[in-house]
């Protein structure tokens, strides 16, 4: 499995921070705001020999990953929050105006070279199992950010985020009965959709399955300070026996596309194509049944209205 994880860090490299209007007070806020804050915690606490973490090494506010590299093919380019950011989640002016050679060194030593091992973790993945399984890891505030294309009020505490080339149905079907079992709230595609997939093979390789995993930032942590929830443990496990089910899905997956690739004779997409995890679900739900008891406990923050972004 290979685990993308593009907005979990806060770091501002030295040598850009001049590229910068906002006070240090301000950035820190700012970071606050739209830093996926513990995902690289949340996501990579059960690694498993094979798996692959594909970490974005510095802030969203130097580079954002998941953007377009052409701002004239990048939707949210137009609130100036593009590849390279130039407003503030409140549309306030984040930077300086930057040198077209300035943004260009920024692709080339940030947005191009993480693209290029995450393509690469994909490419190892099929040509080692036949299949790959990329999950993009996200989390998301309580509330609506100015910027959010959905100001929905009623966030769900879990949002599965899918593309309709590259997530089978059931993988979706089996992370919404494993948090619904748990007992949280989740919505497919809302408050934010899809899931992210290398060019080289995006539309291209049904091989390739992605699914976004985005999780409520009121589940584990302090908005309005950064710090862990007492119950962070609680939230992490279930992410955990979340993947662990994606594993079992995944692992029948490549055994059926390692026999077609033996057989090549065979209808190859009948070997790739969905199946129905019954016993991967059930499993989920047993899984999941001893965490009840974090609904009792998420219930009462999720409703506080102090410290959100």
């Amino acid at each position: 499995m290979i685990f993308h994880i593009p907005h979990a860090t806060r770091k501002i490299p030295a040598e850009v921070r001049n590229q910068f209007l906002l006070t240090d007070a301000e950035l820190k806020r700012e970071l606050l705001a739209m830093t996926d804050a513990y995902t690289d915690e949340l996501f990579s606490a059960d690694l498993a020999p094979g798996d692959t973490t594909v970490i974005f090494p510095v802030s969203r506010l130097v580079v954002d990953p998941e953007r377009f590299a052409d701002d004239d093919a990048e939707p949210l380019a137009k609130r100036g929050m593009g590849v390279v950011y130039v407003k503030t989640h409140d549309g306030r002016p984040l930077r300086r105006v930057l040198a077209p050679d300035e943004k260009q060194a920024l692709l080339d030593t940030y947005y191009t070279p993480h693209h290029r091992s995450l393509s690469d973790a994909v490419d190892q993945e099929l040509n080692a199992a036949g299949m790959a399984l990329l999950v993009d890891c996200h989390s998301f505030p309580s509330l609506a950010l100015p910027c959010d294309m959905d100001q929905s009020p009623d966030r769900p505490q879990i949002c599965i985020g899918t593309d309709n080339y590259h997530t089978p149905s059931d993988v979706a079907e089996l992370l919404v009965q494993h948090f619904r079992a748990a007992g949280l709230t989740v919505e497919l595609d809302r408050p934010f959709a899809g899931s992210i997939v290398p060019v080289a093979h995006y539309r291209r390789d049904a091989r390739v399955v992605s699914v976004m995993i985005e999780i409520n930032r009121a589940v584990y942590m302090d908005e309005s300070t950064g710090a862990k929830l007492p119950h962070f443990k609680d939230a992490q496990n279930l992410v955990v026996k979340a993947v662990r089910c994606l594993k079992e899905y995944h692992t029948g997956r490549s055994m059926k596309a390692t026999q077609s690739i033996q057989r090549p004779w065979s209808n190859r997409r009948s070997h790739i194509g969905p199946s129905k995890p019954r016993t991967t679900v059930s499993q989920a739900v047993r899984q999941t049944q001893a965490m009840m008891a974090i609904r009792r406990q998420l219930s009462g923050n999720q409703h506080e209205d102090g410290g959100k972004p």
